[in-house]
Order: C-alpha cells, then structure tokens, then sequence
C-alpha cells in the first residue's frame, strides 16, 4: 500500500519540505532506498550518504533539511519519526481474522471481536481474549489468562495458567510467561519443592522479545510495567517487578524479588542478584554484574572491556600480585607513619 508524503507526515507529525503527492512504499536505507523508498537520517556517521542518495523523500530536522535539494519530511526527532512511518508502512503479514477449525478453544473462553486464532492454538478454560487480539499458530493459553485488547501473540508463545497482559502487548514466539519460579527449600541435602502460586501482569503497550522467560511469583505476581521493551532470551525471575518505561536488552539475567524502578536501561547479558532495588532512571552498561542496590540515577558499570589477548595476559600476571603489592604499599604507609 502506498501513502503520499503529504499522508505520512500527517501520521507522524511532520511537514512536507517538496512534493507533497511524492507516494511512498516502504522504508529504505540512506544508500539502497529507491525513489518510492522513504529513508532517514537520525545518525551523523551516515550523513555522507544525504548526498547521494536515490530516497523518493528523507526523514530530517529542520537543520539537515535546509541544505537537502530532494524531498524531505521535517521532524524535530527523524529517529522517531522514522520508527512511526515504519508502522504505517509495515508489511509483516497480518493473520486472518477469526478461529482456526485447527485450534482448540474451551466453551468457557470469553472471546472478543475480531480475534485471530491460527492453527494449533490451545486456549484453556475460563480464558478472556480481549478485542483485535492476535494469537499465533501454536500457542498455549492457560486457565484464567487474561489477553487484553490488540494483543498479539506471534507463533509458539506459551502463558501457563493467571498470567495477565495488558492491552497491546507483543510477545515473539518461544516466550514462556508464568513458568515456576526456581523455588526451593532444602531438607539435608534434599530440594523440596515450592508450588509458585502467583501468576504474571503485564503492562500496557509493552514488547517481549524472542525466547525470554518471565517466572511467575512464588506468592505475589511478577509484575512488568507498561511500555517496556524486553528483548530475546532474558531471563526474569520470579516475584521481580520491573517499572514502566523500562529497556532490558537481550540475554540479561535477574535473580528473584529484585525491585526495577521506571526509565531504567539495563544493557544486554547484565547480572542482577536477587533481592535488589533499583532506582528510576538508571542505565548499566552491557556485561556488568549487580550485587548491591543502585539507589541513586545515573550510568553504572562492572564489565571488563576486551582487548588485545597479549596484553590481556600480561596484566593477569600483574595482577596475580597486587596481594604483595597492597603489604608492601602498606608497609610503606606504616613506616611513613611512623
């Protein structure tokens, strides 16, 4: 479907610097898009490209856009305005409307309008699908589940019993919602189970990733905020809560009972240990391990970055040392002294 630029920025709240009528099909990059490609530039390492390009009309503040000679859409953030166009142009295949004759859906579930239920689908007693909601081929829902309006669950995504989502939520296939906390007590030397008796709340508007794990509470609920995005294979225990706003990046990992406040940014294959509060408005840098609470804003890191394997291997050596070094530091300290 195409779209005149006059349509598009309309749709994301910019102004037509050209050809207004210019239609438009798809997005493109800076240096592949083609005349009915729309493109942007949001970073300055790309800017090069501006002068060259083959793009029907481009994405530009109102700095880049006065020395542009092509057809340009204003915006005070082409970043975002790049990401709003990219909704109204998205051509990933929508799934028919209706009950698939292959699912199984339980007498008791509340079905809302203009569902889309593929094949293979299991939803469980006394469900509630809210309205426009998407459920891919394969998936599980189980009992007492609640999908609130225009959620859409891609192929394969399975939610164990009481787990609860807002409205437009998206989750990618291989996500498991409401899967047993890790709990256990142990008995000399003997793990006893801890039946997890708490479900899973999702919020509003928020996006879960590929083949992440979000545990359902030991007692209380786990419970993730609205408008968070959450990407692949991250790994929430149970009874976390994490605050709206929030970004956790692919392969993180976080003990149980840790508290995460709102516009927190934790990057990807962060550690978090359990039972640790995390202020609003923090951001941890990629491969760092949390073992205290953060309860001041800001950035914080505990990775260590790569660098050249021999001089990797040279400061491991020196480093094996410092216990001698620190005794004579002090031991110097000590005679300063006196």
């Amino acid at each position: 479907m195409a779209y005149s630029l006059q349509q598009i920025a309309e749709h994301i709240g910019g102004e037509v610097k050209g050809n207004a009528q210019h239609m438009i099909q798809s997005m493109g990059t800076l240096a592949k898009a083609q005349q009915q490609q729309l493109s942007f530039l949001s970073n300055n390492k790309y800017a090069a490209d501006l002068t060259n390009t083959k793009a029907g009309a481009v994405i530009l503040n109102q700095q880049q856009a006065a020395d542009f000679v092509g057809n340009a859409i204003v915006h005070k953030n082409p970043y975002v305005g790049f990401a709003l166009a990219s909704q109204l142009l998205d051509t990933t295949p929508l799934q028919a409307l209706g009950v698939s004759a292959l699912a199984s859906v339980d007498a008791s579930v509340k079905l809302g309008r203009n569902v889309a239920i593929g094949p293979g689908v299991t939803v469980n007693k006394n469900a509630v699908i809210g309205d426009n909601v998407s459920i891919g081929a394969g998936s599980f829902v189980g009992e007492n589940c609640v999908l609130g309006d225009g959620c859409n669950l891609r192929a394969n995504v399975t939610l164990y019993h009481g787990v609860s989502l807002g409205k437009n939520v998206s989750i990618h296939s291989g996500t498991v919602l409401g899967s047993d906390g890790f709990g256990y007590a142990n008995d000399k030397g003997v793990w006893v189970k801890i039946p997890q008796t708490g479900g899973v709340r999702i919020g509003d508007d928020t996006e879960i990733g590929a083949n992440t794990c979000i545990d359902r509470g030991a007692l209380d609920d786990t419970v993730i905020g609205k408008n968070c995005i959450i990407d692949n294979m991250v790994q929430i225990a149970h009874n976390c809560t994490i605050g709206d706003y929030t970004c956790i990046c692919g392969t993180t990992g976080m003990a149980g009972s840790v508290n995460i406040g709102k516009h927190v940014v934790i990057a990807g294959s962060v550690v978090i240990n359990g039972h640790l509060d995390i202020c609003d408005n923090v951001q941890i840098t990629g491969f760092s391990m949390v073992t205290k609470s953060i309860t001041q804003p800001g950035s914080y890191s505990s990775g260590m970055p790569a660098v050249n394997t021999r001089d990797w291997q040279k400061n491991t050596v020196k480093l094996r040392t410092i216990d001698k070094l620190y005794d004579r530091v002090k031991a110097l300290e000590n005679k300063l002294v006196k």
